[in-house]
């Protein structure tokens, strides 16, 4: 069935716009249902269909050749001098500034630029352009941020024998230098050929160090001057000093004699602070600390055993595994020990026993950490065994707070430099904690799982934003931590100060509630020991005869206990068995007197 409508207009009436109108509907053609094609009807079982429209994609690798990049620069001194001018000559340049001061241009030119820098210094003077006027909203959103940290740099021992990273130092004044002294610490691991290098490195060129320092033994430290940053010292596997000048190569400039070094690897050296900037003291596992001029590195200027007994015997003394020092305290320093005991030291004492100030033992191995709070010296940190431990100055017996213990070893820890609450933990199984207790005591702030081998070393820069972790195997991994972990929060400084009071003072009860415990205890003990003897003076008869008039004393006690007892919960029994004794009693009474008079009767 085909159906056409057709419709017809005039050629005149094309293009012209159609006029619309309402009108009711119309029935163009009505088709009736056929019943005989219902029959051919056949019922499709469903299908179903699937159609995915993407478009193709290819995987393309490329490895482009490493750029290495070389540092260079030049050394501007002074310029714009004629030729025939000297600009060492004092006479010429005074000769040739009052030429030049004398002509018409100069005066002129001065006039001009006058007018200028006076508008620039009145501006200046009425804006301050580095005013911050949104402070606050700022620290808001710093708090509002999650604990986070990521991986920035990634440096590795360049050696085919990889050793350990065991110390590392930040550049005083450029943040973008990392020393890394490389050694095995390993008893006996030390692999034939293994290299004695360490490293200098450039974090805009990690690809290749800066510059390499070559000792004639590995180095277990090594320490920026703080006041030179071309100066550092370093101590040895074998027990000396050895210090380099970075402009002078990669060769030590001095070393110390074998025969007045250290015995055992020094594990610490830590520049003084002083006039000249050339002194420093380094301490080892040999027991004793030294003290040193770079200028003179023949023989120590003095020495210190760590004897805790105050003897000055070097075969009792303690060996050293870290060392403190505070430049805010010149005549203090501290020193961590293998046997986990913490020896305060004062330098001034006149007497070397005197210069052994007090001891803190807390631990059940070796202090691998030892760090004074940068905002409240009296404070520091302590890491070894599983544990992290915040000592008080003033209180010698126990810490004042500590973290759990861990399944790992603790290997290193630091403070941060910008916040007082806040640490940084290292440990065996390859995780950074940093933990912030005034946020949570229980459990680290955030942990980072950095590496596979374990971590053996820690430093954070002084601006606090980036912590640099080393490992066993030598490798440096450099991570920025978020800003929230960076920046001093609102009246942070106060709750650290009122938490450490506090708990300094809960430790002082109970160091006081222990002392009279322990007095109590001795007291009672000596008392005993004199009674046993006087036990002991006694002959055998006059112990036997006490010892019987001992328990025949328990034995009575014990009965009139037993009747008091008796007495309390069988009131009326008693009381009706004493009235019937009093009425037998009275009966057996009248019974011999009835008897007398029968018998005056029968009389």
């Amino acid at each position: 069935m085909e159906i056409v409508h057709i419709y017809t207009r005039k050629r005149s009436e094309f293009g012209r716009p159609c006029s619309f109108s309402d009108r009711p509907a119309e029935v163009c053609v009505d088709i009736q249902p056929n019943p005989s094609l219902a029959e051919c009807f056949v019922l499709r079982s469903p299908v179903d269909a699937h159609v995915q429209h993407s478009s193709d994609m290819s995987e393309h690798e490329v490895n482009t050749e490493r750029v290495e990049v070389e540092t260079r620069g030049v050394n501007h001194v002074e310029g714009g001098w004629p030729k025939d001018i000297n600009p060492q000559e004092m006479e010429q340049t005074i000769r040739f500034r009052k030429k030049v001061e004398k002509e018409e241009n100069y005066v002129n030119t001065i006039m001009h630029l006058g007018t200028l820098m006076e508008h620039c210094v009145k501006q200046n003077n009425a804006i301050n352009i580095y005013e911050e006027y949104f402070g606050e909203e700022e620290m808001a959103e710093v708090e509002d941020e999650p604990p986070s940290a990521k991986t920035i740099n990634v440096i590795r021992d360049p050696n085919i024998t990889k050793r350990t990273a065991a110390h590392l130092s930040w550049h005083p004044d450029r943040c973008k230098k990392l020393a890394v002294a490389y050694s095995s610490l390993e008893f006996q691991q030390n692999m034939k050929g293994m290299s004695f290098d360490s490293y200098i490195w450039d974090l805009e060129n990690p690809n290749k160090p800066e510059l390499v320092l070559k000792p004639s033994s590995p180095l277990v430290s090594l320490e920026y001057n703080p006041k030179d940053s071309h100066i550092l010292v370093g101590g040895c596997y074998n027990g000396q000093i050895a210090y380099w000048d970075t402009r002078k190569g990669r060769l030590p400039v001095e070393v110390s004699t074998v025969e007045v070094s250290h015995r055992d690897p020094v594990y610490g050296a830590i520049w003084l602070q002083s006039k000249t900037g050339t002194e420093c003291f380094s301490a080892s596992t040999d027991g004793q600390v030294l003290w040193w001029d770079i200028r003179k590195l023949s023989e120590p200027t003095e020495m210190l055993v760590l004897d805790i007994n105050r003897q000055g015997l070097l075969e009792n003394a303690l060996g050293a595994i870290t060392l403190e020092f505070e430049p805010t305290m010149p005549t203090k320093f501290m020193v961590g020990t293998e046997q986990g005991i913490v020896i305060a030291c004062n330098r001034k004492a006149k007497t070397p026993p005197e210069k052994i100030a007090s001891t803190y033992s807390g631990h059940h191995g070796p202090v691998y950490a030892l760090a004074r709070n940068p905002f409240y010296p009296k404070i520091f940190l302590t890491v070894g065994d599983w544990t992290a431990r915040i000592w008080s100055e003033e209180t010698k017996e126990s810490p004042i707070m500590w973290t759990k213990y861990h399944l790992s070893y603790l290997t290193d820890g630091c403070w941060s430099t910008v916040r007082p609450a806040v640490f940084f933990t290292t440990k065996m199984d390859g995780t950074l904690d940093v933990w912030d207790f005034l946020f949570k005591q229980n459990d680290p702030f955030l942990s980072l799982k950095v590496c596979d081998e374990p971590l053996s070393s820690l430093r954070l820069q002084d601006n606090g934003c980036i912590v640099g972790c080393g490992s066993k195997l030598g490798t440096v991994t450099l991570l920025e931590i978020s800003s929230g972990l960076c920046t001093l929060q609102r009246n942070e400084k106060n709750l650290a100060n009122a938490m450490f009071e506090r708990e300094t003072k809960r430790e002082k009860i109970l160091e006081a509630r222990h002392r009279e415990m322990r007095l109590k205890e001795r007291a009672k003990s000596e008392g005993q020991d004199m009674e046993m003897e006087e036990m002991q003076e006694e002959s055998p008869e006059e112990a036997f005869s006490r010892a019987q008039k001992e328990f025949f004393e328990v034995i009575e006690a014990e009965l009139q206990r037993r009747a008091r007892a008796e007495a309390q919960h069988l009131p009326g029994k008693v009381k009706k068995q004493a009235e019937e004794e009093a009425v037998l009693q009275g009966a057996e009474s009248e019974l011999p007197k009835y008897e007398e008079e029968d018998e005056e009767k029968d009389a």
